[in-house]
């Protein structure tokens, strides 16, 4: 259980459309081409209308400020099987990366899977707890440069440990002002402050990681319920 995951849901059966061209989708999507089950024709690069509408407004609100950087969509919408599948994977990883067997039972492969944990909700099937990349409410994202190339944010998308967290730099950003963790600070808190300019809330363990109108977000701003729940499919 999340500490969202008992705010109440009043579906409003928005639609999932794709994202326009404003936007900049990473292909190819990094999901997809480790395999995981999308389904065909389903493409991962949708959200809700309301999602939608509001990022185009953050991005806009970037450029004013950081011309001529835009926004780099890593993932979106992603289906109940993807998160189980993504999950699993991550887990494997993770214990591959301190050396620890993922098929057997052990303090180190416990305190993985309590790790990702931070960062990957769990596939829950329940219409009262859906993932928030289920709802379509929920974006990955990070910042490009005009000519579309990702610029460096001090710490990959999905990686597990307090580097990913959106103020992990602010310390060293204050001690060291011209430094290169400085850099990737500020990088951080114009992404932040360009979404949670146009609704969205920010996942607190996530620097790329936004959500608007999912229980994430309701439980982050104190709205009484969340708009969006599970998307079919």
């Amino acid at each position: 259980m999340r500490p969202w995951s008992s705010v109440p849901i009043q579906e409003n059966h928005e639609a999932l459309v794709p994202l326009p061209a404003e936007l900049q989708c990473m292909e190819p999507h990094p999901y997809a081409a480790l395999g995981a089950p999308y389904g065909a024709g389903l493409s991962p690069f949708r959200l809700r209308q309301g999602v939608v509408d509001r990022l185009l407004q953050a991005q806009i609100t970037l450029q004013r400020h950081q011309v001529p950087w835009r926004f780099a969509v890593f993932d979106a919408w992603r289906p109940v099987a993807v998160q189980a599948f993504m999950v699993n994977h991550a887990i494997r990883e993770e214990c591959k990366r301190r050396g620890v067997d993922p098929s057997q039972d052990s303090p180190g492969r416990r305190q993985a899977i309590a790790d990702v944990g931070r960062f990957w909700a769990p596939p829950s099937e329940s219409a009262d707890s859906p993932p928030p990349h289920s709802t379509g409410g929920a974006v990955d994202l990070t910042l490009a440069d005009a000519e579309g190339l990702e610029l460096a944010m001090g710490g990959a998308i999905d990686a597990i440990g307090p580097i990913s967290e959106p103020l992990h730099y602010a310390a060293l950003a204050q001690q060291r002002p011209d430094g290169q963790e400085a850099l990737w600070h500020r990088r951080r808190l114009a992404l932040s402050q360009a979404m949670q300019a146009a609704g969205f809330a920010q996942h607190p363990n996530e620097w790329w990681h936004f959500s608007w109108g999912d229980q994430l977000w309701a439980w982050r701003t104190g709205a009484a319920q969340a708009c969006y729940g599970r998307a079919p499919d």
